[in-house]
């Protein structure tokens, strides 16, 4: 079987033009299932039935994964058996009539605009280092791009002429993010002057680089990103979505409309998006019991 989910992981990645970080995903959730189904000594693909993948659920339930986690595993090992019987190493899909587990939807961390400000005055830009982090952050409050979005940015995507970045987001779709001038002149003095003494020696078409002059990792974002919040004294849970969750909030607590914040971040689905009305009906219901005389 390991040799099925190899050749599956490769049509996601070459065919279906899945993420690098999607294809890790389903890799993770079928190496454990290949596992699950080693131990209970289950060495044929047409040995699986129903029962054996709720077994395998309920094993991963047991050791405290979330609703969110199962039904990614769930949806990983139904695109598989669906890829094994269409391509013909299976005669059936044991998933085909499989209820995904319910998720409870949770509403993301957001910071207000107060907590931004104090976030986005907080690098030191008397550094290099400190100006393309402002930049990097400004970036992501400025346009509710995704960390890996940030990350795999080249030099040629942006363009302060017409002020606009161009991204590739899931599946190699690539949208355009409008910036305003602070964006544009944060970004032009980086590209002139920043980037370059941080580029060094190097050859790269990277946006973002490290201090050795080589392409930022995500992991080495991350680690930016946690000093800097710390430093500002940042008490909630802050990572690269908690901007863009308050980049999308923001936007629709001042009367964006849910089809424009859509499209800039990248949902191809537009229930994806609602849950930041959610947070603003909250927020509407919190200023409404300030303000009504008789709330």
């Amino acid at each position: 079987m390991q040799r099925i989910v190899d050749e599956f992981l490769h049509f996601i990645k070459i065919e279906k033009g899945l993420s690098e970080n999607t294809v890790a995903s389903y890799r993770r959730d079928l190496t454990q299932y290949l596992t699950f189904l080693s131990n209970e000594k289950i060495g044929s693909i047409d040995n699986i039935d129903r029962f054996t993948i709720t077994l395998f659920l309920g094993h991963l339930k047991d050791e405290g994964k979330s609703p969110k986690t199962l039904r990614r595993a769930q949806a990983s090992i139904r695109g598989f058996h669906q890829f094994a019987l269409r391509e013909r190493y299976a005669v059936k899909d044991p998933t085909i009539i499989m209820e995904a587990p319910k998720v409870q939807q949770t509403l993301p961390d957001t910071l207000t605009i107060d907590e931004v400000d104090k976030l986005l005055s907080t690098p030191d830009t008397s550094k290099v280092t400190g100006q393309r982090d402002l930049v990097m952050l400004e970036l992501l409050y400025a346009t509710g791009m995704r960390v890996s979005e940030l990350i795999q940015l080249q030099v040629s995507q942006v363009n302060t002429t017409m002020g606009f970045v161009s991204v590739i987001g899931k599946g190699n779709k690539e949208r355009i993010i409008p910036i305003g001038n602070r964006m544009i002149k944060l970004l032009d003095g980086y590209l002139r002057q920043t980037r370059y003494l941080m580029l060094k020696k190097e050859m790269t078409d990277a946006l973002f680089l490290n201090f050795h002059g080589k392409p930022l990792t995500r992991q080495g974002f991350w680690k930016i990103l946690k000093q800097i919040g710390m430093d500002a004294g940042i008490t909630k849970k802050l990572t690269p979505h908690t901007l863009r969750h308050s980049f999308a909030t923001h936007l629709i607590e001042n009367g964006a409309d849910l089809r424009a914040v859509q499209e800039m971040l990248g949902h191809a689905d537009i229930s994806t998006t609602q849950i930041y009305t959610h947070i603003s009906k909250n927020k509407i219901r919190e200023v409404y019991q300030k303000s009504h005389p008789r709330a």
